[in-house]
């Protein structure tokens, strides 16, 4: 931290700490790169993250998409879809068995298309603002389950009296 002349605190990071500028990390998630140095692929299958990029070696583990990337995927694709649904029906006025050859193996390709960048996309913007373990000088964020934090776990059954 450094002290400006009003003595207010304002945060530079240090020269250990490479800037992560958010644009262009989730443009490197998109193209399904690294966000670091944009050169090494981030899925090593459909899906799933790397552990750490081939590249350059940053850790990738960290990351906790969970339910965004479908979420946005949804709300992408039915943009999309009920748009172009809306001009054809409008223009031609088809059959519905026609529209159901159309629309619905198109939003399943779509949904399967889109999906991937959007989730390296969440996970670009996640290692830029060093979130969920992605800044090397936080400590390690530290979940407890359920079990342990209501006192029923595993090693508190053994010292619980059976009834």
């Amino acid at each position: 931290m450094q002290k400006t002349t009003d003595q207010t605190a304002v945060y530079r990071p240090s020269r250990l700490e490479d800037a992560r500028p958010i644009l262009r990390s989730l443009l490197r998630g998109a193209r399904l790169r690294c966000p670091a140095c944009g050169s090494g692929a981030m899925f090593r299958r459909y899906l799933k993250v790397s552990d750490a990029c081939p590249a350059c070696g940053e850790e990738l583990h960290h990351h906790r998409a969970d339910d965004a990337p479908p979420y946005f995927t949804i709300v992408i694709v039915g943009h999309i879809v009920v748009s172009l649904v809306l001009i054809v029906e409008m223009a031609y006025r088809p059959p519905l068995w026609l529209h159901a050859m159309i629309w619905l193996p198109l939003t399943v390709a779509l949904a399967l298309l889109i999906l991937p960048p959007v989730k390296g996309a969440l996970v670009g913007l996640q290692w830029a603002l060093r979130m969920h373990g992605f800044d090397p000088n936080s400590e390690v964020e530290r979940i407890e389950s359920v079990e342990e934090m209501s006192g029923s776990g595993p090693a508190h059954a053994a010292q619980a009296p059976r009834p």
